[in-house]
This record gives C-alpha cells, sequence and structure tokens, in this order.
C-alpha cells in the first residue's frame, strides 16, 4: 500500500514560499559556517576536552570557600533585587509615554521609544564598564548598569503590553468625562497587569543571572570569583559556583511561579 502526499495547494505542490524558508535559512547557515570557525573535526575534537574538563569537576569541594560563596551570592541576589526596583519605579513612566495609545503626543511617544532602544543596545557588561570608571570598583556599578538596561526592555514591555488592551473599556470611562490620566490609570494599567507580571519575573530572572558575570569587569556579585577560578583551573570551586547559581535560579524560578499563581487569582495552574 503505497501513500501518495498533496500539498493543499491548487497544483499540490509545496507553495514558494514554504521552500524558500526552508532553503534560503540551510544555504546562509552553510555559506557562513567558514566566517563562524566552525567545522566538523574542530567539533569532533573538542569532545575529549570536554569530557575530561567534567571529569575535573568531579572532585571534594572546598568546603572552606563555602562562606565566602555564601556572601557573593547574597551581595548578588541584592543586586539583582534592588536593580529590578529601580527599573521598576523608572520604567513605569517610561513606558506609559512609549505606548502610543497612551502617550500624550506622538513626538514623545517617539522620543521616548528612541531612548528605550538606545539603552537596550549596549549590554549589561558595556554599562558596567561605564559605570566602573566614573564610581570604582563595587556592587554599585553592577547596580547602575543592571537597572539601565532592564528600564529598556521594561519599559518597552509595559509599552506593548498598554499598546494591546481592549479600546471599549478606555471609551467607556473617556465617554463619562474622565481625562487622560484617569483613562490610563483604571481602563489600560488594570487590562496590562497579567503582561506586565509575567515581563517583571522573566526580567527579574534574567536580572539574577546577568548579575552572576558583571563581577568579570569588577562590578560586584560573583562573577569575579567564577572567572578567576575558571582561569586558575580551581576545579575545587567551580563546581561549588556553578551548583549555587543554578540552585538560586531554581529557587527564584519556583518562586516566581508561587507568586504568578497568587497574583493572576490562580488562573495558571503550575505543576
Amino acid at each position: 500500500m503505497t501513500m501518495n502526499w498533496y500539498w493543499p495547494t491548487p497544483n499540490g505542490k509545496p507553495p514558494v514560499i514554504a521552500l524558500l524558508s526552508v532553503v534560503l535559512p540551510v544555504v546562509v547557515l552553510l555559506l557562513t559556517t567558514s566566517m563562524a570557525g566552525m567545522s566538523y573535526d574542530k567539533l569532533v575534537n573538542a569532545v575529549p576536552r570536554l569530557w575530561n574538563f567534567i571529569q575535573h569537576l568531579w572532585v571534594m569541594p572546598d568546603w572552606a570557600y563555602l562562606p565566602q560563596l555564601g556572601l557573593k551570592m547574597k551581595e548578588t541576589v541584592e543586586m539583582t533585587l534592588v536593580a529590578t526596583a529601580i527599573a521598576l519605579l523608572l520604567s513605569m513612566p517610561l513606558g506609559i509615554l512609549a505606548a502610543k495609545n497612551a502617550s500624550p503626543h506622538p513626538w514623545i511617544y517617539r522620543i521616548t521609544r528612541d531612548l528605550l532602544s538606545f539603552i537596550r543596545a549596549l549590554p549589561e557588561l558595556v554599562w558596567a564598564l561605564v559605570f566602573v570608571s566614573a564610581l570604582g570598583l563595587g556592587p554599585l556599578p553592577g547596580v547602575m548598569a543592571l537597572a539601565l538596561v532592564t528600564v529598556g526592555f521594561m519599559g518597552k514591555f509595559i509599552a506593548e503590553s498598554i499598546e494591546v488592551v481592549d479600546s471599549k473599556a478606555v471609551e467607556g470611562l473617556v465617554s463619562t468625562g474622565c481625562s487622560k490620566l484617569q483613562s490610563i490609570l483604571y481602563a489600560m494599567l488594570p487590562q496590562a497587569v497579567p503582561d506586565f507580571i509575567g515581563s517583571l519575573l522573566y526580567i527579574l530572572d534574567h536580572n539574577l543571572r546577568a548579575a552572576s558575570i558583571l563581577g568579570l569587569v569588577g562590578a560586584g556579585g560573583i562573577g569575579y570569583d567564577m572567572v578567576m577560578t575558571m582561569r586558575l583551573f580551581n576545579y575545587e570551586r567551580i563546581g561549588m559556583i556553578a551548583f549555587s547559581i543554578y540552585v538560586l535560579v531554581t529557587l527564584l524560578d519556583r518562586l516566581s511561579d508561587m507568586f504568578r499563581q497568587r497574583a493572576l487569582g490562580g488562573i495558571l495552574n503550575v505543576h
């Protein structure tokens, strides 16, 4: 028994767009592998070295390093929470101004959008270098860098959440004589709360991981210790740092799920 496959097109053949969407990415990947330094031999030869590195991680942890590790992880969490809180306060008005249906003027909308795009254009490490040169070493430059980049992303998320709200509720308030600010506070923002909560929890998770590497440039957190142990091949501490970051990110993920479930009234059924 033979089965004949036909596309749901007039001629039974796959459409040109479908073929191009598959062929073009493959062609681009093949043409750019040499530019990216990718090769089959290099990948195959890297497997034994990777396995050798993993084997070195199975050593007795350096328990004397545990108090310092705890302090550095505590500093990383504090940087994450403080930076996210600062960004939340700053991004709310910027997000409203960057929403097309909430901004008071098209010029304000465009300027705010461009400002948020400029902030997002540079990663946390670059902003951390800028603040380290101005403020010196320590967690403060890391907090400032995280907060600034978070403002760029959170402001964009808030603006997009406001732009997709149902306009009927807004029109209903406006018809009763409410001002623009009242319609934003009592019609737009309540509808945007679910999307806003999801974005906030995602950004919090991202900031925790970003704060873990800002120590690379002297901006506080566990990043400096992690980089130095990698460079010195201090396997007794590498595993401890990696496991601590994993536990912290997993714990934050579970707490975020619990908070999201409570905040949305138990709509999400998290298992």
